[in-house]
């Protein structure tokens, strides 16, 4: 972080290696409160997912992020949608805590429907739902992605998965990132690294963030690459 101007950083709890235990994270952001703060990950669907959700609030939790698909689960899960899980969606509207999905484009009709019942909760989409693009503007293919716009409970948070693809297509850094800024507005976009499961050095992944959001005026990116992650956890404007 040092090396890349990287003041302070929300660390993400990392499902793949070790499921619902957060303390590796969470050990981190109490060795370094003044630069860390806590995403962690529980099972919502557990008959004490309120209590388990308060204990790693108390460990420097200020986000949550749901596991509900990836490397290690590649179909698309649909439990976060069960009414059991009703109790953890309340109590994070309540605690005004932010709730990143990892999920595929396929689970945003459950993910409207969590948002129609609970209006007040965060939801930050991770990778932004690796929503397609490669057939370019107007990006018919993601269109139920950019759809979600209208939630004004919805942020992304965009990656090297996004900004550095295998290919672009018919589309371009600008063009498609572009329509993100006129759909969701900059100050509901932030960078996240992904580091150090994305190649290269954390300078490396910035650098090729601000290169492909170089286009944008110099207000949208310093929500992208700051001001939007403060909003979204306050306790690292501290």
């Amino acid at each position: 972080m040092d090396d890349a101007d990287v003041d302070k950083a929300a660390i993400v709890h990392s499902s793949t290696a070790y499921g619902y235990d957060n303390s590796y994270a969470a050990d981190a952001v109490v060795a370094v409160p003044s630069r860390f703060t806590g995403v962690y990950s529980i099972d919502i669907l557990a008959p004490d997912a309120v209590k388990t959700f308060d204990y790693w609030l108390g460990r420097g939790c200020t986000g949550m992020r749901l596991f509900t698909t990836g490397s290690t689960l590649p179909d698309q899960s649909t439990w976060f949608a069960d009414p059991k899980t009703y109790p953890f969606w309340e109590h994070a509207s309540a605690r005004n805590i932010p709730v990143c999905m990892q999920m595929k484009q396929e689970g945003l009709p459950l993910l409207r429907q969590i948002m129609d019942r609970f209006p007040k909760v965060t939801m930050i989409i991770d990778h932004m739902a690796r929503a397609p693009f490669e057939d370019g503007p107007p990006y018919a293919g993601a269109a139920e992605f950019l759809n979600l716009g209208r939630y004004k409970q919805v942020y992304l948070k965009v990656t090297p998965i996004n900004v550095t693809p295998k290919t672009w297509g018919k589309a371009t850094p600008e063009t498609f990132f572009g329509t993100l800024i006129d759909r969701f507005g900059a100050s509901r976009i932030a960078w996240g690294s992904n580091f150090p499961n994305s190649l290269g050095t954390l300078s490396e992944i910035l650098n090729a963030a601000r290169a492909a959001f170089s286009f944008a005026k110099a207000s949208d990116q310093d929500w992208i690459f700051g001001k939007t992650a403060l909003a979204l956890y306050p306790t690292l404007a501290d």
